[in-house]
């Protein structure tokens, strides 16, 4: 039987970077505590300047810029595109990865995992969309005013948890959002 659970965006816990150059609202993880133990975590960081980010050696990292203009990356020393609004994008977590702001102060949201703990897939949606999926875990995250997931509205920045599906699961969602599917590996 799967388990549904609602995360709300004024629940979120703040905690500091790894690397202490600004803080991060931790959204939910699979287990552990602080910065460690974790095979799956999701998080909304907050980036006021340009700088470094934290490494994650082990784990895959994908970014998304949810609010502000957006910013340009360095991963180990190239250059990346500019990284727009809801374009997500991947990169190691043992990456030396640093930002360049385009216009000022953003909010990002993290996902980071274990590749070798976990299979994940992530997509961002707008608008109404049915998928089937036999992933063990399903984060539905909200960056509308409300969208409608499994008979739930959620607000900005809340979230939606699945955990235990066992089957194939049937979802609808309607609104702007991202979908995450994680699976346990073998």
């Amino acid at each position: 039987m799967s388990a549904v659970k609602v995360w709300r965006a004024t629940d979120y816990v703040r905690m500091p970077w790894k690397n202490g150059g600004g803080s991060t609202e931790e959204i939910t993880r699979d287990a552990g505590a602080g910065l460690d133990g974790f095979g799956w975590r999701l998080s909304i960081a907050d980036i006021a300047e340009s700088g470094g980010f934290s490494t994650f050696a082990g784990y895959q990292r994908v970014i998304t810029v949810i609010q502000g203009a957006g910013m340009v990356l360095t991963v180990d020393g190239q250059e990346q595109r500019g990284l727009l609004p809801l374009q997500a994008f991947a990169f190691k977590g043992d990456s030396q990865v640093s930002c360049r702001l385009i216009t000022g102060p953003i909010r990002d949201f993290n996902l980071i995992y274990s590749p070798q703990r976990y299979h994940a897939r992530l997509q961002w949606i707008d608008g109404e969309q049915r998928f089937f999926t036999t992933a063990q875990t399903v984060l539905v995250f909200s960056v509308a005013d409300e969208v409608k997931v499994l008979g739930e509205k959620l607000g900005h920045h809340d979230c939606l948890q699945v955990d235990g599906n066992t089957g194939l699961l049937d979802i609808s969602v309607a609104g702007r959002s991202c979908i995450i599917e994680l699976t346990q590996r073998d």
